[in-house]
């Protein structure tokens, strides 16, 4: 495990990009894991000033998100689709059909979850997965006492991450309950990992992370079982970690 450690979100997300831009650079038909939430919004940016400043190509990239929630539909403001498309996609060369995100208004969500790794497996698995980091150490939507051998699944979203979405909607009533989330073994297949975390909220986890055995009541622990996994983080996510 790489530990990168910016001064400020800024220099963070700058860190982030570049990993990123470097993984295109060497194969510009990559498979992308990508993540949603605050986190990322700034590494977007930062892609989208390269592809239009410096010629960054997406033409061949293929996407996949890690998570949706069930039923909102892709033109809802607050479904990830329109998240992606919103802050990333329309801005850069990359091909719609290239792009995919699980269908959260799926009659049959469990045959969504199996179609949706068959997707995955039919472009040779993910080169390189983003993610950003849940205060209580998920990653995607796998909340603690995730089954870590669980591929695309249901999920029922903790309080705590509904409480944390609640300020991306009107009221915490409107935040749905249930989503479709990569799962801890699809994650861990992805070649490279990528993880992102911000702000002083985020300390404990990163803590946990880095220092804390591997446990599924803090997800993101597994991670120090993968082969090649990069943490950049700012000062505040860092702030704890230099304690053994």
């Amino acid at each position: 495990m790489r530990i990168f450690v910016a001064k400020n979100y800024h220099d963070m997300s700058l860190e982030a990009a570049k990993v990123v831009a470097d993984e295109i650079a060497q194969k510009p038909g990559i498979v992308l894991g990508l993540a949603t939430g605050e986190t990322p919004l700034a590494m977007y940016r930062e892609l989208i000033r390269w592809h239009r400043e410096e010629g960054l190509d997406f033409s061949q990239v293929i996407t996949f998100n890690l998570d949706e929630y069930i039923g909102l539909p892709p033109e809802n403001i607050n479904s990830y689709r329109y998240y992606m498309q919103h802050n990333f996609f329309r801005h850069i060369n990359i091909k719609l059909k290239n792009t995919h995100l699980p269908n959260a208004m799926a009659v049959d969500v469990d045959e969504e979850c199996r179609e949706y790794e068959r997707q995955i497996a039919g472009v040779g698995g993910i080169d390189l997965q983003v993610l950003g980091l849940g205060q209580n150490g998920h990653i995607g939507f796998n909340e603690p006492g995730v089954d870590f051998a669980l591929s695309t699944h249901l999920v029922h979203l903790a309080a705590a991450t509904i409480a944390s979405n609640a300020r991306f909607f009107a009221a915490e009533s409107e935040v749905p309950r249930l989503a479709i989330s990569l799962g801890i073994k699809s994650i861990m297949q992805a070649k490279k990992i990528l993880l992102l975390a911000s702000g002083s909220s985020k300390a404990r986890a990163v803590y946990e992370l880095v220092h804390g055995a591997v446990s599924n009541n803090t997800p993101a622990t597994i991670l120090k079982l993968h082969q090649d996994v990069q943490l950049v983080l700012d000062e505040p996510a860092a702030m704890h970690i230099s304690r053994a």
